[in-house]
């Protein structure tokens, strides 16, 4: 058996390793640059040898979540084949590649011509991460669901993708324009009109979004608190900005340390965090809230269920999944939960699962894929490209 590699592309993370491997690297998927060493670009994980991280350039290869930027792309990949990091043998390695719903043609065909012709794999698979994670899902439960709902939250939008006996349902697949670029973008950009000017620091705001912001339950009840004075504000928290001499990285400042006449002694910059805390996490839940004309992920999913044949609906929501990097936002799940549960009928049982990384679960879902009898089917050789070009990648992927 060849070796297989799993490749979840994503627009903020690339995802990578080979199947025999227990865990996938996680590595930026971008080109970045810092003020600090204006010659030197940092690409993918080599960003850990950066000594400042403040006012951090990006070309990212993703705009809006398709993949456009061939030059960068092609610069991360052949940082992640190298021999630094993956030391791939491209005429015997069997590839396995994620791509977005709805993608171009334009940008299928590139990326089956970089994958045979330049960089010669010996086989390829093309497929919705989603697609990875219904079929892990629906093989891992002990009595096997006939239908679920993949929410894939990522970083430049979420999809909603409902499935029935491991087929997706074309008509159900809904799409949000809002993911955790969005939050980042308007978190930065209200710190920047309330307090710091940090609009060119998005790799520290992402930060210190992943490690303050929480889904509130109760947003009014949490609103109100966060007006109050002192300790009885129990959603405020100091945010310990890095200088890259001392401090590395940014923490939260712990609360019996917390001074609320908001002077302190040591010469730290702080940003001080109360309603931006799960009012920034809440667009997910409310995209009006910020001028964007668009349903929340609770409704979407209804809204995917119901454009699916009736009979299919108990099953579809007794079984959704909630994977992507937004799903790490402490009570998400709990919301879409309660949230759901509101807007689905009395009769129907609703559950929300969530796996423990969701963020590599689409990685480890095409491991477990590559591992079953029926996988060489799924793939389309070198052989057969040469023999029949474009035209069998686009019969044989489902994407």
């Amino acid at each position: 058996m060849a070796p297989v590699l799993v490749l979840d592309n994503g627009a903020y993370t690339a995802k990578v390793g080979f199947s025999t491997e227990k865990e996938p690297r996680l590595i930026p998927n971008c080109v970045m640059k810092s003020k600090a060493e204006r010659r030197k670009t940092f690409v993918g994980n080599q960003i850990d040898e950066c000594k400042d991280l403040s006012g951090l350039f990006y070309v990212l290869p993703f705009q809006k979540g398709y993949l456009v930027n061939w030059d960068v792309q092609r610069q991360v990949w052949d940082h992640i084949f190298s021999k630094d990091v993956l030391n791939v043998n491209f005429a015997d390695t069997v590839a396995m590649v994620t791509e977005p719903f709805f993608n171009f043609t334009s940008i299928q065909e590139s990326m089956n011509e970089i994958f045979f012709e330049e960089y010669q794999f010996k086989a390829l698979q093309r497929a919705n991460a989603s697609t990875w994670s219904a079929h892990k899902y629906s093989s891992t439960q002990p009595k096997k669901p006939l239908c679920c709902v993949v929410v894939d939250t990522g970083y430049s939008f979420t999809h909603i993708t409902p499935y029935c006996r491991g087929k997706k349902m074309k008509d159900g697949v809904r799409r949000l324009n809002v993911g955790g670029k969005m939050l980042t973008n308007h978190l930065k950009e209200i710190i920047s009109y309330r307090q710091l000017h940090v609009l060119d620091e998005t790799y520290v705001m992402n930060q210190v979004k992943e490690d303050v912001c929480y889904v509130s339950s109760q947003f009014y009840k949490d609103m109100e608190t966060a007006k109050l004075r002192g300790k009885d504000n129990t959603v405020l928290r100091d945010y310990v900005l890095p200088d890259f001499s001392q401090i590395k990285r940014g923490y939260v400042k712990p609360v019996e340390e917390m001074n609320y006449a908001g002077k302190y002694k040591g010469g730290e910059q702080m940003i001080r965090m109360a309603n931006e805390r799960f009012a920034v996490p809440e667009v997910l839940f409310h995209p009006s809230d910020i001028g964007i004309q668009e349903m929340g992920i609770p409704e979407a999913i209804v809204h995917a269920v119901e454009a699916c044949p009736e009979e299919m609906h108990p099953h579809m929501y007794m079984n959704i999944i909630l994977t992507g990097g937004n799903a790490l936002l402490s009570g998400f799940k709990e919301r879409v939960f309660s949230d759901l549960r509101a807007l689905v009928p009395q009769q129907l049982e609703v559950k929300v699962h969530q796996p423990d990384r969701p963020i590599t679960y689409a990685w480890e879902a095409g491991v477990a894929l590559s591992n079953t009898p029926g996988f060489d089917k799924m793939l389309v050789t070198r052989q057969q490209y040469d023999e029949y070009g474009q035209n069998i990648c686009s019969e044989k992927f489902d994407v």
